[in-house]
């Protein structure tokens, strides 16, 4: 199966870099380049890519917003945002727009292509330890947990016990594998839990789950 892939970035010279690594796959297809986060709403409707490598910063609209309409429209493409992260302090807003995750700009040919891949499957992109960090560099950005209950927190009402404990370890980092030694329970059991996690809290991948487990206070930035 090919997976269809637009670039949206307002450099020239990235587009095309990155055309020539995706097109050197056979499963991977390039449909279209976007050079603004407008264009890319416009043609991620038109062309129905898999995947949508967005860039963060771009004239017009950015990718941050193009992101949110993208996933407001129903469409069933995943966005994979571009940062400098060092850089980038919008990356989290991305994240709760709906990206379905994040690489670095300068990431090599390799990475980019297995990223394009996970999120085709809609898996996580990035390792969780550097999820973890990116929402440590943004905890400003996080509601105190002694101010009240979060709005998201009526939703963890829906989790089992195990359910909640498998939601912990996600946002620390764990891996299927190391969530399952963890619990002492099979990887085929956490893969269940996290999807039946993903299903009652309405979310779309593990990236999204680290977000939400942020937001609601059950784990906290530095926190292990």
């Amino acid at each position: 199966m090919t997976t269809r892939v637009l670039l949206v970035d307002d450099q020239a010279l990235l587009r095309l870099g990155f055309r020539m690594v995706l097109e050197t796959q056979p499963d991977l297809e390039v449909v279209g380049e976007a050079g603004d986060g407008t264009q890319a709403v416009a043609m991620t409707r038109a062309l129905a890519p898999d995947v949508v490598l967005m860039d963060v910063r771009m004239p017009v609209t950015d990718g941050i917003e193009a992101t949110r309409r993208i996933v407001e429209s129903g469409s069933a493409a995943r966005v994979l945002v571009l940062t400098t992260f060092n850089l980038d302090e919008y990356v989290y807003a991305a994240l709760r727009a709906g990206a379905s995750g994040f690489l670095l700009k300068d990431v090599p040919p390799a990475d980019l292509i297995s990223g394009i891949r996970a999120v085709a499957a809609g898996d996580a992109v990035v390792a969780p330890s550097v999820t973890r960090r990116l929402i440590d560099a943004f905890a400003p950005h996080l509601p105190d947990p002694a101010s009240g209950r979060s709005p998201t927190d009526a939703r963890l009402d829906q989790l089992t016990e195990r359910e909640r404990e498998v939601l912990v370890e996600v946002a620390r980092g764990g891996s299927n594998g190391e969530i399952a030694r963890a619990l002492t329970v099979s990887e085929a059991t956490v893969k269940t839990h996290v999807g039946r996690i993903l299903t009652k809290l309405a979310l779309r991948d593990r990236v999204q789950v680290v977000v939400f487990a942020y937001e609601a206070g059950i784990v906290r930035p530095g926190t292990e």
